[in-house]
């Protein structure tokens, strides 16, 4: 009787992370080693739907470690939004035969994999998101990059601010969480720092800060703001108009998605990569791979999501003590 030749499909989706290539890298080697097939899927669900599906090999991923973004594309899907949607994902799944999906992405990607392990698929995740806003986990791959790509910002920024005596407030990326914004804060030196874990802004407050390190000497101050937060281009107009402080808002925006990833984001990306082949071949369902405690392992996918971390403010805290 012939040996059934294992095969997984492999996708990236959602907003793309510095590292995702390594990750492909690696579970595609990893799984060759071992005998099995991978197939890629092109723009994540989409292309799943779609059909947009390739064999890979170990050539298939040389040179791209160190590259940004992702060679196997990514795109927001609706149709996923939908039960039609995902039970036509589940069809294609079935027809190549697979035995597993592997999806490297964020909360909402993951989340699309518990959706569609609920029609039988056995999906293993990888957490692929540079805002670290995934509870489960310690670390996202991605997040060492986006923070380095911040803090060079910053740097730049706070030369100029300190040459015009200026104010500047910096908008980081982070919808949800202020993990970018309080890393950046911190090795950026800044005076404040904005995350959406601590609720609603207080204008005044910062505008007395401002003034009051003017009048110990300070000569330019920066204000880190988490996209979640928004509204920076209006508090630096604010800060301007009531302390007479010449006062800059810059968004950095996408800048932080891309670049070469760092050997933080490179390491993680490989290991968490290998990992999920390693457990899918010891038969595992329906899991995330995680970084705890200083190892990786996995936990369960519905349970991995569900999971909530209290919002912890020390880092904040120190933030404002070196702020003095």
């Amino acid at each position: 009787m012939a040996v059934k030749v294992k095969k997984i499909g492999l996708l990236t989706s959602g907003g793309d992370a510095p590292g995702m290539n390594a990750a492909i890298r690696s579970v595609v080697r990893t799984a060759v080693y071992h005998g099995v097939k991978v197939f890629g899927i092109q723009r994540g669900y989409e292309g799943l739907i779609d059909g947009e599906i390739e064999e890979m090999n170990a050539r298939s991923v040389t040179d791209i470690i160190h590259r940004g973004g992702t060679i196997l594309k990514t795109a927001r899907c609706p149709a996923m939004m939908t039960a039609e949607g995902r039970e036509k994902a589940a069809a294609v799944y079935d027809a190549l035969k697979l035995d597993a999906l592997m999806v490297i992405g964020g909360n909402g990607s993951l989340s699309g994999a518990l959706e569609l392990s609920k029609l039988g698929l056995n999906c293993i995740g990888i957490p692929g998101t540079i805002d670290l806003d995934l509870d489960c986990t310690e670390y996202t791959i991605g997040f060492d990059t986006a923070v380095n790509t911040g803090m060079k910002a910053i740097n730049k920024i706070r030369d100029t601010s300190s040459s015009h005596e200026r104010c500047s407030v910096v908008e980081v990326m982070g919808r949800h969480a202020g993990f970018i914004a309080l890393w950046c804060g911190i090795s950026g030196g800044a005076e404040e720092v904005l995350v959406p874990e601590s609720g609603e802004v207080n204008r005044d407050a910062i505008i007395q800060l401002i003034m009051e390190n003017r009048t110990k000497g300070k000569s330019h101050n920066m204000i880190v703001v988490a996209e979640g937060v928004g509204g920076s281009v209006q508090l630096a107009k604010d800060i301007e108009k009531i302390t007479g402080i010449e006062t800059r808002a810059t968004i950095l925006g996408h800048l932080q998605r891309g670049g070469s990833p760092t050997a933080v984001d490179r390491y993680h990306a490989s290991v968490m990569g290998h990992e999920a082949v390693r457990v899918f071949l010891e038969g595992a369902q329906n899991r995330i791979i995680v970084y705890r405690d200083g190892k990786h392992t996995h936990v369960d996918l519905e349970e991995g999501l569900n999971y909530r971390r209290e919002y912890d403010s020390s880092i904040y805290d120190i933030t404002k003590i070196l702020a003095i």
